[in-house]
């Protein structure tokens, strides 16, 4: 006896003999877990998504600590009846102003009533105070505000539309200045570590910090929760006559948290409910519902709890894992359901003791080596250079570890509990397929590869077309609020994705008794008038724009290089702060160019244009070291590029380790090579369908192929321990019969569960999760269908003798 078995044995005799001491400590250690569940947290900032050392991230927090970047929300606002020039407008915009400005944390409210404007033949001189000229002072007229207004510099697509139909507020927030102060020496860290690397004390205070910032990071993501819900609450009094949309970086993120909390909640409780309406409907017990929902239950919130423990979050890319620990815990309960039910038929005279043990006894070991060769397979993400595919390994093994224990322990100490079930004959119509598959299996084998290969090879063709992409505002139907409200801003207000551009002045350009050299600020002119010609960009802000304002200040005259720096200088400090501060570092001798990208540009290729505005800038003669491209768009890119890589570099290394596994397993190298075969189709084909439906690989989606290999190779590793053992009970010639007959029906059950039960998921709002149950219903279907037809085909062929071991 092997040890493996020596100690299935040992676990069968406890749990058959002591079932209900076993369940009490069981649902005891369950619920104790699951009260740490409480401390799980779903995460959707970009620093959840990225390596230790992401030189794009690193790089972006340089750039909006040089230039103080500051938090903002943008509220816009566009009234049905009257002019967004009117006087209406004016008093709702001052009641949002006083209403938005009591918040605690909110340190100002801009909008066109309080912002320095100068309308044409004005009388502005060079002797005037800018802060008097504005609205709420000069009480300008609509006819000069029209005017004003028209093609502005700044304001345009910034505070108001071009059509001027539509206007914002700027809603400004005050600093936490503890957390401030911790991220400043964070990011001066990490922008050394780049440079050259860290000692071991700075790696140590680097940790340090981190661990300092992360519960005050905790309160301020709680405050932001609760400041938007009473935004929302103010702006919610001017919704009869206006329509009102909110944006912001952070008010996006907390939107997406909510949507993928409401579907897991929401639409979790409906596939929760679908899945035991399937399994009374296939089995005519309520038991065979109770059992297997506890089983799933308790192994969810156990690796929640685990997960609070041990401080993991979930991430766009590993939210996707309760939805497959539920099918892969669902598979061992109903692979359990179907071998009793087998028995229970087969040897009337066993009780229900007996029925239990040799249940357990016969399903424990291809269960545990099932659910290994998951663990193994998710252990090769580990290999990944980029955080959120590790942590989804990790997260994924651990899952698949409990529920292998919950599955091995608490389903047989329930059914313990139980009185013997009368033997039940098995659905027809699953009598009928099983033997159809089988049949068509055994006498139609070549048929039955070729037609495979023909798959294969459809969905091998699709795998170039598949695209990397992210784009969030396709993440939401057309009909949702956060669709509207990010469409909105996007095509109305200058676009909505931030993209920088900092260009380091070289020495030539620069002058000891000059603020700002006409050089530099020519080469600032070309640069953003590049960046303008192509489509997808929107508002563009930096110096020129502000020397394009000086200028129709200083009637229609451009300033000189000395009148730039003497205007400069004669700024009050928090104006030229406010004015200049964000697109101009002195002291680095450094420009900034802030881009805002439009996220609903038709065909937009993101990849293309950030090598597009690359290539701009090598036929603009500045050299590559001279300028830098950072923000949200170029990171969120760079993530997606190297998830993609790592994805290829991890399925193959998957597909390896899982081989070596089986091999491991059965001691066949035959047996490994014909388990992959399953497994490699159903992976390529959904990644294959995905490119021919022009389906992107986002942050949602990109996780389908591992999905895909952890749903197959169970179903797989099952299907040969059952036909292994028919080849030692019988002739050969009916061993595929035996086993779709067998275990064929546990397989069948539970790709029909998963398949309804995820189906539902295609009423949700959020296309991510509508994708994710398709995809994941075809990849069910696909490791059935080749599991029942390819996979026999191939071992009626190739294995006619079980191997010894």
């Amino acid at each position: 006896m092997t040890t493996a078995e020596r100690l299935a044995s040992s676990t069968v005799r406890l749990v058959v003999s002591r079932p209900r001491a076993v369940l009490l400590v069981f649902l005891a250690a369950a619920a104790a877990l699951g009260w740490q569940a409480r401390r799980f947290r779903i995460d959707a900032g970009a620093d959840t998504l990225l390596t230790k050392d992401n030189e794009f991230y690193i790089q972006s927090n340089v750039v909006d600590r040089r230039y103080a970047s500051q938090e903002f929300l943008l509220v816009a606002y566009k009234p049905r009846s009257w002019p967004v020039l009117s006087e209406r407008t004016f008093e709702d915009l001052r009641a949002m102003k006083r209403k938005l400005s009591g918040l605690e944390r909110v340190r100002s409210v801009r909008s066109i009533l309080d912002v320095p404007l100068v309308p044409p033949g004005s009388g502005f001189s060079a002797q005037s105070d800018l802060a008097d000229w504005t609205m709420e002072r000069r009480r300008y007229s609509l006819e000069e505000l029209r005017r004003g207004f028209s093609g502005h510099p700044v304001y345009e697509d910034l505070l108001i539309n071009k059509a001027q139909t539509a206007t914002a507020l700027q809603v400004l927030f005050k600093k936490d200045e503890e957390l401030d102060a911790i991220d400043g020496r964070i990011t001066g860290l990490e922008s050394r570590s780049l440079r050259g690397g860290l000692s071991r004390d700075e790696r140590r205070t680097l940790a340090r910090l981190k661990e300092l910032a992360e519960p005050l990071e905790s309160r301020l993501d709680r405050v932001r929760v609760l400041e938007l819900e009473s935004i929302r609450g103010i702006l919610s009094e001017y919704e009869d006559d206006a329509d009102i949309y909110i944006g912001g970086i952070h008010a996006l993120g907390h939107q997406l948290v909510q949507i993928i909390t409401n579907d897991l909640l929401v639409f979790g409780g409906a596939i929760g409910a679908m899945i035991c309406l399937v399994l009374y409907l296939l089995f005519r017990r309520l038991r065979w519902v109770l059992i297997p929902a506890v089983c799933c239950a308790c192994s969810v919130l156990s690796t929640l709890g685990l997960f609070g423990l041990l401080g993991f979050k979930g991430t766009v890319i590993s939210s996707s894992f309760v939805a497959l620990q539920l099918i892969l815990t669902l598979s061992i309960a109903v692979h359990l359901i179907v071998q009793y039910r087998e028995y229970a038929a087969e040897r009337p005279d066993w009780d229900q003791a007996e029925l239990v043990r040799q249940t357990l006894s016969r399903k424990a070991i291809p269960c545990f080596y099932a659910g290994f060769t998951n663990v193994v397979g998710f252990s090769s993400l580990l290999l990944s250079t980029l955080q959120p595919v590790i942590d989804f390994g990790w997260m994924m093994s651990i899952a698949m570890l409990c529920s292998i224990v919950v599955c091995l322990i608490l389903f047989p100490a329930m059914m313990a509990l139980f009185e013997k079930e009368p033997a039940v004959e098995r659905l027809r119509p699953a009598r009928a397929l099983l033997g159809f598959s089988a049949r068509a299996a055994r006498k139609h084998a070549r048929l039955t590869v070729v037609l495979s290969a023909a798959m294969l090879a459809a969905g091998a063709a699709g795998l170039p077309r598949l695209d990397v992409e992210n784009s969030f505002i396709d993440y939401f139907r057309a009909t949702t609020k956060v669709r509207q409200e990010l469409s909105f801003i996007d095509r109305e207000l200058g676009g909505t994705t931030p993209l920088d551009l900092t260009y380091r002045i070289p020495d030539a350009e620069r002058k000891k008794d000059l603020v700002l050299s006409a050089g530099s600020v020519l080469t600032m002119q070309r640069i953003q008038r590049s960046l303008q010609r192509h489509e997808a960009v929107g508002k563009t802000l930096s110096v020129v724009n502000f020397t394009r304002l000086a200028k129709e200040l200083n009637d229609g005259k451009p300033l000189t290089e000395y009148e730039l720096t003497a205007l400069y200088r004669t700024m009050e400090k928090d104006l030229r702060s406010d004015l200049l501060g964000s697109f101009f570092s002195p002291e680095d001798s450094e420009l900034r160019l802030s881009v805002r990208i439009k996220d609903t540009t038709e065909g937009l290729d993101r990849t293309r244009l950030i090598a597009d505005i690359n290539a701009d800038m090598e036929k603009l003669a500045v050299p590559a070291d001279r300028y830098r491209l950072t923000g949200l768009f170029v990171l969120y890119q760079d993530i997606l590029r190297q998830l993609f890589k790592s994805q290829i570099l991890t399925m193959g290394v998957s597909f390896g380790v899982l081989a070596l596994a089986i091999f491991a397993i059965f001691r066949s190298l035959k047996l490994a090579l014909i388990c992959a075969a399953p497994n490699v189709l159903s992976t390529v084909i959904v990644l294959g369908l995905m490119g021919w439906l022009g389906i992107p690989l986002d942050f949602m989606t990109i996780m389908i192929a591992a999905i895909a290999m952890g749903i197959t190779v169970d179903d797989t590793i099952h299907y040969i321990d059952r036909y292994l053992e028919e080849l030692r009970a019988g002739p050969s010639g009916g061993a595929v019969e035996r086993t779709h007959h067998s275990v064929g029906h546990a397989l069948l059950y539970t790709s029909l569960i998963v398949i309804l039960g995820f189906a539902l998921l295609a009423f949700s709002d959020f296309i991510p999760s509508v994708l994710f149950g398709l995809l994941t219903g075809l990849a069910m279907a696909l490791a059935v269908l080749f599991d029942l037809t390819l996979l026999p085909a191939l071992l009626n062929r190739f294995v006619r003798s079980a191997p010894r071991g």
